[in-house]
């Protein structure tokens, strides 16, 4: 059953300062829409719940991709299709870029952003394990100011996240650090195209010969909310590569996930 429309109310702040002054006068009851791809999933089923919206697509200052020689950044309203089109991040940040591929249609890569795609909280959503092990972190900006917290740790539970409700993310920051470490991502979904992820894997690791020096593993759809897997990285630190590692990584990933039956799987 769809939703009924005169129910719900959108505004449009003319600036950035507006639209963190509108958070700010009523915490919680105003929530931002940007490309509206999983809101409009809701509304069409009947089941969005929140009533007023304020859109955040035309503000600028939450747009673009900016390279230092230490970070890229990505606005909060950087599209999937601006992800994969971009030369840094595929040569830097390939599994990101991947992500962003798997993730819906074209016409969903058009609209959907790396930000909502962030503040939706689906532990199925495609982005999250790959920003886990690149290290990311988030700029919260409010009236009050901003702050920068690291990506991990960000969710804390099913749809739950350290932002307080008169906060909005505005930026992503990703340190250029793993360029010349071996990337791997992995999405099992039901369809090649346009499916929740069943499974979604991201790892780095840096190898020296036939060594592992440093690596890092993440699990999306396998907990409320995407998982680091630090203690099967940390076994797998100054090991070679053989059998016997396989195995024993394998043996603690499953202590360190922990997957449900559901309509899906």
């Amino acid at each position: 059953m769809r939703a009924y429309l005169p129910a719900y109310e959108l505004t449009r702040p003319a600036s950035l300062s507006e639209a963190l002054r509108l958070m700010a006068s009523a915490p919680g009851e105003w929530k931002p829409f940007a490309g509206g791809t999983d809101l409009m999933v809701l509304l069409e089923a009947g089941k969005l719940e929140h009533r007023k919206f304020f859109s955040i697509w035309h503000l600028k200052e939450l747009s673009g991709i900016e390279e230092t020689p230490t970070h890229i950044t990505l606005g909060a309203l950087t599209t999937y299709t601006e992800l994969q089109s971009n030369a840094v991040m595929q040569r830097e940040f390939p599994m990101l870029c991947q992500a962003a591929s798997l993730t819906g249609a074209v016409a969903i890569q058009n609209r959907g952003t790396i930000g909502g795609n962030i503040a939706n909280a689906s532990p199925a959503a495609d982005s999250p394990p790959a920003l886990m092990v690149y290290n990311a972190e988030l700029e919260l900006i409010s009236e009050r100011g901003s702050r920068w917290v690291p990506y991990e740790g960000f969710h804390t539970g099913y749809k739950q996240m350290q932002m307080r409700e008169d906060e909005l993310i505005s930026r992503v920051r990703l340190p250029r650090e793993a360029e010349t470490w071996k990337h791997y991502y992995r999405k099992v979904g039901t369809r090649r195209a346009q499916a929740i992820s069943k499974i979604c894997f991201a790892a780095v690791a840096r190898v020296e010969g036939e060594t592992i020096e440093e690596a890092r593993i993440s699990l999306g759809s396998v907990a409320p909310t995407v998982v680091n897997c630090a203690k099967t990285a940390s076994l797998l630190r100054g090991r070679k590569i053989d059998a016997d590692t396989v195995e024993a990584a394998q043996g603690e990933l499953e202590k360190e996930i922990a997957p449900i039956d559901d309509l899906r799987s």
